[in-house]
């Protein structure tokens, strides 16, 4: 299967501006590439890439005052098969965890597991541990969170997420990532690209997505507490702490975001 894949943004600054932008396809992902994501801008920019600490393609630009356009495209395979479930895999004693997965059992920008430890032991202590707690997690944040576009803020928290009840799937991600890092488990942000694959469409336009994974039994393994299912087509852009790891864009100074569209849908 083949996915086509691509993000035009345009934005309004009122002076030239440092930009971060994380939108390049992970380097996982790269052999699948069959046309590569090559980010261009109008006007034409000079750019330079590099690998941020959590191994994501990162691009720097100085956008000029006044309006500026980012946008790529990009056709990448895709096995077809929906996300990996592994209900027996195992949760590991702290100890015996590598010593790259830790910093992911840490409270961070968006997910205060200082606030939340209670929450956490009360609820799943009690229960299975491994997969089955994980996914306990999900089932919890899927239906305490009743999902929105006009819910999005972009200073919500885990914390705030919970007391709301309501938000968009970054927030479904940050308050399992919290609740999974009070339990002992590893979890990390995910953002990429999923699109409306092997399930009716989604009458809303499309937007980059936010899941999570979990390390058990050896590996990271995806959730998704937003969908609470295995989905088709999922395209890894970045992995970090939280989102405030994997923003799309970090700007230096005043601006606007003026149009902002994304596409992921199965070629054929």
């Amino acid at each position: 299967m083949q996915i086509r894949l691509g993000y035009d943004l345009q934005y309004n600054f009122t002076q030239p501006t440092p930009v971060i932008l994380t939108l390049n396809i992970h380097h996982s992902r790269a052999a699948d590439l069959v046309e590569p994501d090559r980010m261009q801008t109008d006007p034409p920019l000079n750019t330079r890439a590099y690998r941020d600490g959590f191994g994501n393609w990162c691009t720097r630009l100085i956008a000029p005052q006044g309006k500026l356009r980012i946008w790529s495209q990009a056709l990448i395979n895709d096995d077809g098969l929906p996300d990996v479930v592994a209900p027996f895999a195992q949760q590991h004693p702290i100890d015996a965890l590598p010593e790259d997965t830790l910093v992911y059992l840490l409270g961070s920008r968006y997910c205060e597991t200082d606030l939340l430890s209670d929450l956490a032991w009360q609820k799943f202590s009690q229960g299975p541990t491994g997969w089955q707690r994980v996914q306990a997690i999900c089932d919890f944040v899927n239906q305490h969170i009743e999902f929105g576009y006009q819910y999005s803020s972009p200073t919500k928290t885990a914390q705030g997420a919970y007391a709301e009840g309501r938000g968009v799937c970054r927030d479904f991600a940050h308050l399992a990532i919290t609740l999974c890092r009070c339990m002992n488990i590893p979890a990390r942000y995910c953002t990429g690209y999923l699109g409306d694959i092997g399930i009716p469409p989604v009458d809303a336009p499309m937007d980059f997505a936010g899941w999570f994974e979990a390390y058990l039994g050896d590996r990271w393994y995806t959730f998704d507490p937003r969908n609470n299912v295995p989905r088709i087509g999922r395209t890894l852009i970045a992995r970090g702490r939280d989102a405030a790891d994997v923003a799309i864009n970090t700007t230096f100074g005043p601006n606007r975001l003026e149009s902002f569209a994304v596409q992921a849908e199965q070629v054929g």
